[in-house]
């Protein structure tokens, strides 16, 4: 039997005409769909879902953007720890190197070593300002998260590792961020060494309960500064060798901040004389 062959508007124009009840449904079905959220980025979850949806190529990892009532916010490319960690994940020759264990680690001013060291770190006296915001919760201040933050000295040294500095731990630090999502350090500006540009390692933790293994890490970063604020510190007498070093490297052959440094560079204020000041917004996903 031959049957009469009809368009789907055709079928959708019969059925609503004679069926009211479903017409209504339709209208309703149309109605909630239109209502359903949108399902955007910064959002939530982990960084790996979170950057699938909006990739700019900055870091390593891309960008992901959520907006909230401090406006728009990113999560910072994930980095690598590098080679001096100091949290446990690997060895200075004598043994673990573990920082986050040690007694009065959890301290502002990281430019003296607590026991069994006692150095003291000299250059350009720099305060650190970090505030960490979840991405994950519309860019709402993540207080309570934790921030270890570790960097070289004026002379490209690495505490805990460097020959003779070993049982030093200088430059080494965890903060709590306060009710505004902020972790403050004292410490000092950093050289540079040959093959990098300067910069500073972070790693974030989800609180100061957890900031004692490696293994509860959300974040491990690095930022770096802008380059006439890198050109004016290292025009001192005592960070010459980081004037040279500087010459021979830049942000495009840097083998971290070569993919963009958008994220990753921090607004600096004042001058070697009285001190830097040194500010940056991270975003994470918590």
């Amino acid at each position: 039997m031959d049957h009469e062959h009809t368009t789907l508007a055709d079928d959708l124009e019969r059925m609503l005409a004679t069926q009211s009840d479903r017409r209504q449904s339709l209208r309703w079905l149309f109605a909630g769909a239109a209502a359903l959220p949108l399902i955007g980025c910064g959002g939530g979850g982990s960084d790996t879902a979170a950057t699938a949806s909006t990739t700019t190529g900055t870091g390593s990892t891309g960008t992901t953007t959520g907006t909230g009532s401090n406006g728009t916010c990113s999560v910072i490319p994930e980095e690598t720890g590098g080679p001096y960690p100091g949290d446990g994940t690997n060895s200075n020759g004598s043994g673990i190197a573990n920082a986050l264990t040690l007694s009065g680690i959890v301290r502002g001013d990281i430019r003296t070593s607590v026991s069994p060291g006692s150095a003291t770190a000299a250059g350009i006296p720099t305060t650190l300002k970090l505030q960490i915001v979840n991405v994950g919760n519309s860019c709402a201040s993540a207080a309570g998260a934790a921030v270890y933050l570790w960097h070289c000295d004026r002379d490209g040294n690495y505490s805990m590792y460097a020959t003779g500095l070993t049982k030093e731990n200088y430059l080494r630090g965890v903060q709590e961020a306060d009710s505004s999502g902020i972790v403050t350090f004292t410490t000092i500006f950093p050289g540079c060494y040959a093959g990098r540009m300067p910069h500073i390692h972070f790693e974030v933790y989800p609180s100061l309960a957890k900031a004692t293994s490696a293994a509860n890490r959300v974040k491990t970063s690095q930022f770096t500064f802008p380059m006439a604020t890198l050109n004016e510190a290292y025009s001192t007498t005592a960070y010459a060798s980081s004037s040279r070093n500087l010459s021979s490297i830049s942000y495009a052959t840097d083998n971290v901040f070569s993919d963009g440094t958008s994220l990753q560079i921090a607004s600096v204020t004042d001058d070697p004389v009285n001190g830097y000041v040194v500010t940056l917004t991270i975003g994470v996903s918590l």
